[in-house]
């Protein structure tokens, strides 16, 4: 009786040593001067533009690439029209921002897009959420085979921590990401 009731307390601690670094087995970044910077859809701020901008500046890649979705659209306008306006008429945005349109909904489709955008580009600086970096750099490096494949969290501490616990918000982010890596490994990844 007295082994189960250890065999029992040794497992619940376990548990929660690897629950407590769930957060952080999520955020994986490999900084590396690449091509092209390219910044993944998704983003509902300008956290990811933020740091393609700073690593642009600090010499990470010549030019960005802005990820865009043509199937959404505000009032007549696709999404990929009123970046491109947006790059062209506003001084504050590098000359070296362009749009890569894209369609769907998924990191996994996401690849075949970018990798028509980064044409004859033999290496890829991801920039994307911190929580979504170690499934981007996973999905991006198997499919997208032909190139050196990099990535660079962008950290929004209203939407993930890796003390993830600490508000209800990161708790829902972490395990929401947990189950797309998890998809991604386990089903996707193998087709």
């Amino acid at each position: 009786m007295l082994k189960n009731i250890i065999r029992v307390a040794v497992l619940a601690a376990i548990c929660v040593l690897l629950a407590r670094k769930a957060g952080e087995f999520l955020v994986v970044e490999h900084l590396h001067r690449a091509d092209v910077i390219v910044v993944l859809a998704g983003d509902g701020g300008n956290v990811r533009y933020s740091r393609s901008v700073e690593l642009l500046r600090d010499g990470y890649g010549p030019k960005v690439l802005l990820d865009v979705s043509e199937d959404s659209s505000w009032f007549g306008y696709s999404d990929v029209d009123l970046a491109r306006r947006l790059i062209a008429e506003n001084l504050s945005i590098p000359r070296e921002v362009g749009v890569c349109p894209i369609r769907e909904d998924s990191t996994e489709s996401e690849t075949k897009y970018v990798a028509k955008c980064v044409g004859s580009a033999r290496s890829v600086l991801l920039v994307t959420s911190d929580y979504h970096t170690r499934r981007a750099y996973s999905i991006f490096s198997k499919r997208l085979r032909d190139h050196a494949v990099y990535v660079a969290a962008a950290r929004d501490p209203i939407h993930f921590g890796t003390r993830w616990w600490e508000h209800r918000e990161w708790a829902k982010t972490t395990l929401m990401e947990w189950q797309k890596l998890l998809w991604w490994k386990v089903v996707e990844s193998w087709r």
